[in-house]
């Protein structure tokens, strides 16, 4: 088993150590940044050629630089989104009404789907620079990665404990106050881990970001993820093992540098009433902590943050005076459901319109039949997804030790682009003949899996150490101790991650339900395939009447179920 210095430990070492080593690793930092991001400004103007990727393995470590700083950017952009776009939604009910639905249709949009709307746009922005093809990868990355959050942060918000609101209001909190002292305090830890679940599932995406078609022309940038396409495309197994030793590696040293770290700092987060007894560590955080650089750089800038803390405080106070008038709302929600009504069926209309001159009505019932039959292979992975994670999940929150020994794995085996493996499958249901209608669950499931997992360590995480002592005092076990104390305890996370799965699920459908090995092409009957099919020779009207559906099941089930899920945490399992 892993150990690490403890903080005493470290404070014994000679004075200056541990700030030595802070200031030489942020240097070196620094500067490995300053390296890596200077290929991005490379010269580049349409319709030139990108220089091809160089398969000497010496390359690796530039390559999965560039691809790493890409998948950090973007995870930036995401915490930025989430923590305005999920406190809008969670705070204002008329907000709600739309911008969860469309949460919903975003996350069911194929990821790849934006840059092929987003591309020109990126390259126009920055005219003659490689920059543009930097910046339309990282938000295909992003858009990988957000919606995930952004449902963790919206749905640890509408369940806050209702005693802290309340002390919240007692003590006249500002709106910037309660943001920093409770909100964002109170979701952290699901946050962190949903934050891990989709820094994983970007690699995902990694590959074909990294290989971008415009213009006609197709345009590969440095990365990791391009250098396999490249390995793969070659049949060089040894290019291809060096790369994905390379992507071990990196993911190994993100965890001990920056996953950790914070998942040491955020148990300070948790709601208890009685200290854990074995916390989450971290040498790095412990190093960290003890050096004296830090500190002071926080006391300098500290006067900073309180002029800013204080301005921001004066603009958010909580208004005064008696409620608004009911009768007022009344006319303010009827009107905005008019205006929503109206929207809605000019939407409707258009659509009947755009059906009736291009694929015909006959087409809507096909991709309807179709999209039942991939709904229902989403439903037996969330099933068998909840069955085998759930326990395992609970399992690691509950025990640090466990957690600190199956992080490393869990998060490789998420982060491990599942695509990868695909023609492996491939081969393997040709060799067993397995028929690909049932074995494209399960590479739906290589990608869609880990989000209730990892909800479900944060879920179980999130259980106050008091209550779980208090169970164990009074002699809970077995399915009663499920039923009282980790059911009510995860059901909010759980459902965060059955949402986000299912999101993910519908999306890989379209990789999963037609796979190819050699000139071998299996194809399973689903939405999924439908859209690839359509993809494939450029049928527009059939790839948007594809993806409409798909949003259409994605939302509907979203509204039909998950969001009566979602009500159900809300008012009665939540602490």
């Amino acid at each position: 088993m892993q150990t690490y210095p403890s903080p005493e430990a470290l404070r014994r070492l000679p004075a200056g150590v541990a700030d030595v080593a802070v200031v030489f690793g942020t240097l070196v930092l620094l500067a490995a940044v300053a390296q890596v991001g200077e290929g991005a400004f490379a010269r580049f103007q349409p319709p030139a050629v990108v220089p091809e990727i160089d398969l000497d393995p010496r390359n690796l470590p530039y390559y999965a630089a560039r691809s790493t700083l890409r998948m950090f950017i973007a995870l930036g952009f995401s915490t930025l989104f989430t923590l305005i776009y999920g406190y809008i939604a969670a705070k204002s009910r008329w907000a709600e009404r739309i911008l969860i639905p469309l949460l919903d249709i975003l996350q069911s949009v194929p990821v790849l789907g934006f840059l092929s709307i987003t591309v020109t746009g990126f390259i126009a922005l920055f005219p003659g620079s490689l920059l543009g093809l930097e910046a339309a990868s990282i938000f295909a990355i992003f858009t990988s990665q957000v919606w995930n959050m952004t449902f963790s942060f919206y749905q640890s918000l509408r369940t806050l404990p209702q005693e802290l609101l309340e002390a919240t209001t007692l003590y006249r909190l500002s709106g910037w106050q309660r943001f920093t002292q409770l909100e964002v305090p109170s979701a952290m830890v699901g946050l962190l881990w949903n934050a891990m679940m989709s820094f994983g599932g970007g690699w995902f995406f990694v590959a074909a970001s990294e290989a971008i078609s415009v213009l006609n022309q197709d345009y590969t940038l440095p990365g990791l993820g391009s250098y396999v396409e490249a390995a793969i495309r070659a049949e060089d197994l040894a290019k291809l093992g060096w790369a994905l030793l390379t992507m071990a590696v990196v993911i190994l040293l993100v965890d001990q540098l920056f996953w950790r770290p914070l998942i040491a700092w955020s148990d300070k987060f948790r709601l208890e009433q009685s200290a854990g007894a074995n916390a989450p560590e971290s040498w790095l955080y412990d190093l960290l902590t003890t050096a004296r650089i830090p500190r002071l750089i926080g006391d300098w800038l500290s006067p900073i943050g309180e002029l800013g803390d204080r301005i921001l405080s004066q603009l958010s106070q909580p208004r005064l005076g008696s409620a608004a008038d009911p009768r007022q709302q009344q006319r303010q929600e009827r009107l905005f459901t008019q205006v929503l009504l109206v929207l809605i069926g000019a939407i409707f209309v258009w659509i009947a319109h755009f059906i009736g001159t291009t694929v015909g009505f006959a087409e809507v019932l096909l991709t309807l039949g179709l999209g039942l039959l991939t709904l229902g292979r989403v439903v037996l992975l969330l099933v068998l997804a909840t069955v085998i994670w759930t326990p395992i999940g609970v399992a690691i929150g509950f025990n640090p030790q466990l957690a600190r020994l199956l992080q490393p794995v869990v998060q490789f085996l998420a982060a491990f682009p599942a695509n990868f493996i695909f023609p492996f499958a491939t081969l393997f249901f040709i060799r067993t003949h397995i028929s690909i209608e049932w074995g494209s669950i399960l590479l739906m499931a290589l990608g869609a899996q880990w989000y209730i997992l990892f909800n479900s360590i944060a879920g179980a995480q999130s259980i106050p150490t008091d209550l779980r002592e208090m169970a164990a005092d009074v002699g809970l076990k077995g399915w009663q101790r499920w039923r009282q104390l980790i059911i009510p305890g995860i059901f909010s996370a759980w459902v965060t991650g059955g949402v986000t799965a299912s999101g993910g699920a519908w999306n890989a459908s379209i990789v999963a339900e037609i796979v190819t090995w050699g000139s071998t092409t299996l194809t399973a009957t689903g939405l999924g395939t439908y859209i690839a099919e359509a993809t494939a020779v450029g049928d527009w009207p059939r790839i948007t009447l594809g993806i409409g559906m798909m949003s259409l099941f994605v939302v509907g089930l979203n509204r039909l179920f998950w969001q009566r899920l979602y009500q159900l945490a809300e008012d009665k399992y939540h602490l």
